[in-house]
């Protein structure tokens, strides 16, 4: 099922690009081309969003596929009654839409999806409900409720965005000065081809450091709003709990991990390590006048 979300997504994005293009090239007599820094620059924007603006609004459906997500449309025991309830509440204090709420089977975690903070999605693991204390759940919920709340799903869309433009222009651009040229001046296509693929993998990391980085800053915010819309204790016992399993035990599939709870501590990791995820909790209680 995944790799055939992961095709689906991938013809949508392409279909999106060449129906674009067809429209601009149509209707507003411009020629994409990649001869000129104008048009490279146009083409690479329509290519580096379109993928990510195409994952944005899609993003709900493909965690509930991809992840087995069960919504809750009427809950049938109290623990799913208190479950939608509680984020209800926590949404009805950020002053956002009431999300989507949905339980899926997996290692201990949560996430949080949508393309809009009034139109969104949070769902938790069986396993975490078991493993955690009400208050513990409701901490992590009002971790996820922050992201929602921030517009996280749009800024990081939007940056995705950014270095996706970036990425390709480069890559191309750099291609058509390096690769060799023939008589006319014109690059070699297979010398162009290889060379900018080259670089758009070497591009392609360090795009994704950056907007690891960001979404490592994106925790701690999240965290504070935890703090705010709940207090301290839920959201800093729960990821003290959860600091005690091994990360393998607790990862999301890596396409889902951007709004999850728990993450590898390295470069291309899209959560801070829990430790400073505690400390930072700790500072933000105590600025609030809390005490863990």
């Amino acid at each position: 099922m995944g790799i055939v979300l992961f095709i689906l997504m991938n013809l949508a994005v392409m279909a999106s690009i060449y129906l674009t293009i067809f429209i601009i090239e149509a209707f507003f007599g411009v020629r994409l081309d990649q001869g000129t820094i104008s048009g490279l620059l146009i083409l690479s924007l329509i290519v580096g969003f379109s993928g990510a603006i195409i994952s944005l609004f899609l993003s709900k459906w493909m965690a509930k596929m991809h992840m087995g997500v069960q919504v809750i449309e009427q809950p049938t025991n109290a623990t799913e009654e208190w479950l939608v309830n509680t984020v209800y509440k926590l949404a009805d204090e950020a002053g956002i839409g009431r999300p989507e709420v949905g339980i899926f089977n997996g290692p201990p975690n949560a996430f949080a999806t949508g393309w809009n903070r009034n139109d969104a999605l949070v769902a938790v693991s069986t396993s975490l409900l078991e493993l955690m204390s009400p208050e513990e759940v409701e901490g992590v919920l009002a971790h996820e409720v922050s992201h929602i709340k921030h517009g996280d799903m749009i800024t990081m869309t939007l940056l995705q965005g950014v270095l996706n433009t970036f990425v390709f222009f480069f890559s191309r651009l750099i291609a058509n000065i390096i690769a060799p040229k023939d008589e006319e001046g014109n690059p070699s296509p297979m010398a162009y081809m290889a060379i900018s693929f080259a670089l758009e993998i070497a591009l392609t990391i360090f795009a994704t450091m950056l907007a690891m980085w960001f979404s490592r800053y994106r925790e701690y915010k999240a965290d504070e709003g935890a703090v705010r819309l709940d207090g301290p204790q839920g959201i800093y016992y729960a990821l003290a709990k959860l600091g005690q399993i091994p990360k393998e035990q607790v990862a999301l599939p890596s396409d889902m991990k951007a709004f999850g709870i728990v993450g590898f501590l390295d470069l291309f990791a899209s959560h801070p390590p829990i430790e400073k995820r505690l400390a930072h909790i700790k500072q933000v209680a105590k600025e609030m006048g809390y005490q863990i």
